[in-house]
Parts: C-alpha cells; structure tokens; sequence
C-alpha cells in the first residue's frame, strides 16, 4: 500500500494532522527536486512550500483514482519553473556578463563532486534538467515524467537522453583536464 494513501485521504477530508503528516512524507523528496531544480535552498524552500499552499487549496480537486506523485510533481515543477523565470528576470536587470568560461573547476572531493554536478545540471536547459531530476531522483517512469510535464513519451525520452548526454561529456571535460 502507498504510504502516502492514509495521509492524503484524511487531507483531503479536511483534516489537517493528516496534511501535516503528507507534508512530513513529501518534504525530503520535493526539496531534493526543487534545490536540484532551482540551484539553492532558498529558492527550493519557497518552491516547495508554495507548491504545499497549492495542494492544500486544491486537494479536494485531486481525484483518488489518480496518481498523487505526477500530480504533486507537476506543481512543484511549475513552482520551480516560475522561479526560475523570476530569477531570469531579475539577474537581466541586476547582472550584466556571463559567467566565465571556468567558472567549473575540476572536483577532488565527494562534495566538489556534487558541486560540479550541481553547476552542469544547472547549465541543462530547464525541461531537460526537469525530466532527468524526474527519472534518476525521483524515480519516476516515464508515462508519469508525462504527466508532470505535459509533453508525450518520445518527448521526455528524448529529454532525458539529452540530458545525460550532456552531463556524460561535460563530467568527462572536466575530469580529462585534471
């Protein structure tokens, strides 16, 4: 049985130790999503608490006989792209050169690992970074990474192979120039 299914069935009948619990569950992996998705902590917490003011107003919308993951996903990614746009915005306004070209160093350690694959998935393209944090994060098949997106299978396939061939060769760029 779903873990999430007791929690999202008293939710949704207005209970709101049950939301708290679906909170208490979702929370690690929405965070995970969102600090992969928007690049910090800070954005990733507003993400990932908007996406549960979202939720809890639309919960009684959910239809049971669906799958929760795609829908909440789908929510939390829409956050983050907003977010993401925002920042946009702002840095075109606020900065005016792009990053240098080696602003990537070559990682040594565990967490300049992380860092480094931190940057090149913050390099992808937004739908690219997406379907891949979808698929080797979260663990999601593809016909629900099409439900969070709204794009058909062979479009998140495709996305998700780009995706790695892109991270493939900019880890081997990095790690060959050590």
């Amino acid at each position: 049985m779903n873990p999430l299914l007791p929690a999202l069935q008293g939710a949704k009948r207005g209970d709101r130790h049950a939301f708290a619990a679906l909170v208490e569950l979702l929370h690690p992996r929405a965070m995970r999503y969102a600090l992969h998705m928007v690049g910090s902590n800070e954005d990733a917490e507003e993400a990932v608490q908007d996406t549960f003011v979202r939720v809890y107003d639309n919960l009684s919308r959910f239809r049971e006989d669906a799958a929760f993951d795609p829908w909440f996903f789908r929510i939390l990614a829409n956050r983050c792209r907003t977010l993401i746009a925002k920042r946009k915005r702002r840095h075109a306004v606020i900065e005016y050169g792009d990053l240098p070209a080696n602003a990537s160093t070559a990682a040594s350690t565990s967490g300049e690992f992380a860092a480094e694959i931190q940057f090149v998935l913050n390099q992808l393209p937004a739908e690219q970074r997406e379907a891949f944090l979808l698929r080797h994060i979260e663990d999601m098949d593809y016909e629900a990474i099409a439900a969070v997106t709204g794009v058909g299978l062979s479009a998140v396939r495709m996305r998700v192979k780009r995706a790695c061939d892109v991270l493939r060769v900019q880890l081997n760029a990095v790690y060959q120039n050590v």
